[in-house]
């Protein structure tokens, strides 16, 4: 049986629309809360969170932690199973953005309409002027963010629907009749083609799980059996690392062959796979630029995920809505006293353990960073290898105390 997918668009007349073919075409309403609900069933991770990895913006951490990708997959295996199960769904969310184009008995739907209208169709539901503007802006910073990072696209953009409805002088009742009309056209019948890419769906979103598990990040194609593999950055040791993806991608039933390839980046962008039990989180705060990015950059080689900025305020904005495992702080900063950011962190955040670096400090400044809570206090120039070992000895203190 074919589905619908639409898009929400928000203050347009799109929940009516959804309501009417649900009973028109016998179809059974599938939600972003439905998802989060069985996602949360299924891996048991909490609903809120699920909320924010959809419509929240990515985190500074997460190419070193995946953790938004790792979302995605357990959203596209829920996702995959409903698909199979061949029975005719009304898809609505976000969600309808992960069922692949290849799945052609899904028609996809966008109902749009100009700004003003949208504002003016919220100040007829209760909302000022200003909260309309507001609610719809947020909505499509969430939704381009969303689209964003699945395909580098924009959320309306027409190339991710087979059908575009703008409302302009539509009723409701047109657009469900242009909706209805394109339902039944022969191109969205389930066929075996169809099926065959839910198929390939669910076996894609199973690699890229244990892919993502074992720390590998990677754009993934399957066509009956066979596995594509493809790298986002420069492979040093291409026969290398397809043998160790082999053996870990062949784990999954199903899986005939498998194919590494490489897309064209800059020869800098080397590709190397997430150690999860490695510091992750770290956010590196100084005034000195070029300091902080060959640092960080170093540290990353060591597998010590690490995100840098160049101020106090920066810092506790970022740790007010990421919350890092670890800080490494400069003392002496334009602006916002080290000393400083850090009391405010420990108030903020008090599981967040800061290391002191500093090329200015007193004897005085060190009692007073270790009384307000440093986990420690090194001078510049430091060794690299003592820093990422007071890194990771600072981040195994947070996760033991997240165990206890």
């Amino acid at each position: 049986m074919s589905s619908i997918a639409l898009f929400p668009c928000l203050y347009t007349p799109v929940t009516g629309v959804i309501g009417k073919l649900q009973n028109d075409l016998k179809l059974k309403a599938y939600s972003d809360s439905d998802l989060f609900a069985q996602t949360q069933e299924r891996f048991g991770v909490d609903i809120e969170k699920l909320q924010k990895l959809m419509y929240g913006r990515t985190s500074v951490f997460n190419q070193f932690t995946l953790e938004k990708e790792i979302t995605i997959n357990r959203f596209r295996l829920v996702l995959a199973d409903k698909l199979n199960a061949r029975e005719p769904y009304l898809f609505h969310g976000f969600l309808t953005s992960l069922i692949p184009l290849e799945v052609t008995h899904v028609l996809r739907v966008l109902v749009v309409d100009k700004k003003q209208a949208r504002i003016d169709a919220a100040i007829q539901e209760g909302l000022t002027r200003s909260a309309a503007k507001k609610a719809i802006r947020d909505h499509d910073i969430n939704a381009y963010s969303w689209t964003d990072f699945l395909f580098h696209k924009e959320a309306y953009d027409r190339t991710l629907y087979d059908l575009v409805l703008p409302v302009e002088s539509r009723t409701e009742k047109d657009l469900i009749d242009e909706i209805s009309k394109c339902y039944h056209k022969t191109s969205v019948l389930q066929t075996s083609e169809s099926q065959h890419a839910v198929q390939n769906m669910l076996l894609a979103a199973e690699v890229e799980r244990i892919l993502l598990l074992n720390g590998h990040n990677m754009i993934i194609k399957a066509k009956n059996g066979v596995i594509l593999l493809t790298a986002r950055q420069s492979v040093l040791n291409h026969s290398s690392l397809q043998a160790k993806l082999t053996d870990i991608v062949k784990q999954v039933k199903g899986v005939q062959s498998v194919e590494l390839t490489h897309g064209a980046t800059s020869s800098d962008s080397i590709y190397r796979n997430q150690k999860f039990e490695l510091p992750s989180k770290v956010l590196f705060v100084d005034d000195e630029k070029d300091f902080v990015q060959t640092v960080s950059q170093r540290l990353i080689s060591r597998d010590v995920g690490t995100y840098g900025v160049f101020n106090g305020e920066d810092a506790l904005e970022i740790i007010a809505e990421d919350r890092p495992d670890v800080m490494v702080l400069d003392l002496k900063m334009p602006g916002l006293y080290g000393v400083e950011v850090l009391r405010r962190s420990k108030e903020m955040a008090p599981e967040v353990e800061v290391i002191i670096l500093t090329g200015h400090g007193t004897s005085k400044d060190m009692k007073d960073c270790m009384d307000l809570g440093a986990f420690a206090y090194l001078n510049k120039p430091v060794d690299i290898e003592e820093l990422s070992a007071t890194i990771k000895a600072a981040n195994e203190k947070v996760h033991s105390k997240a165990k206890a």
